[in-house]
């Protein structure tokens, strides 16, 4: 018995604490500096941004095409069936990809008129921080978070179980 396929679904799990962890860290830098209009770099705190992306993994059509059973076609562009792919294949691993971006989107302005940092205006421009945003997805990667604990709780107690057999 290959360890890569008992411990397949660990790894996958794991994978997705560790990028939703990184995501919950973002949110809190965002919610820290939402109000910071001066950084190192010059200008207001620019939000992040925690994008996940799929490394590896199979589209669906893929799969498809890739599946035992065979299917019959009744259009030309239907997906045609072919060799199925081992689960524990080394080419069919997947994982997750975090990677921090900085948002793009235009700072907030601000009237007032009080602030060191006003133009002669009067206006201040303020971090692109909408903290309703920022909390919807801290619940948002909460969630995932949960989610992936429950999965690697199953993967965990499947292995102890598999083990007692």
């Amino acid at each position: 018995m290959k360890l890569d396929r008992v411990f397949g679904g660990l790894n996958i799990s794991s994978e997705g604490l560790g990028a939703q962890r990184r995501r919950m860290n973002a949110i809190a830098e965002n919610l820290a500096n939402a109000d910071t209009t001066r950084t190192e770099q010059g200008g207001p705190y620019k939000r992040k941004i925690i994008q996940l992306k799929a490394k590896g993994a199979q589209m669906f059509s893929t799969m498809l095409r890739q599946s035992a059973m065979p299917m019959s076609t009744t259009h030309p562009g239907h997906v045609v069936a072919g060799a199925p792919a081992l689960p524990g294949d080394p080419s069919n691993v997947s994982s997750v990809e975090a990677t921090e971006t900085v948002d793009s989107a235009p700072p907030r302005v601000v009237y007032d008129p009080g602030n060191p940092d006003a133009d002669p205006n009067g206006y201040v421009t303020m971090p692109n921080v909408n903290i309703v945003t920022e909390m919807v997805n801290m619940i948002s990667a909460s969630r995932a978070f949960e989610a992936n604990v429950v999965a690697v709780n199953a993967a965990k107690n499947m292995a102890k179980d598999s083990l007692e057999i």
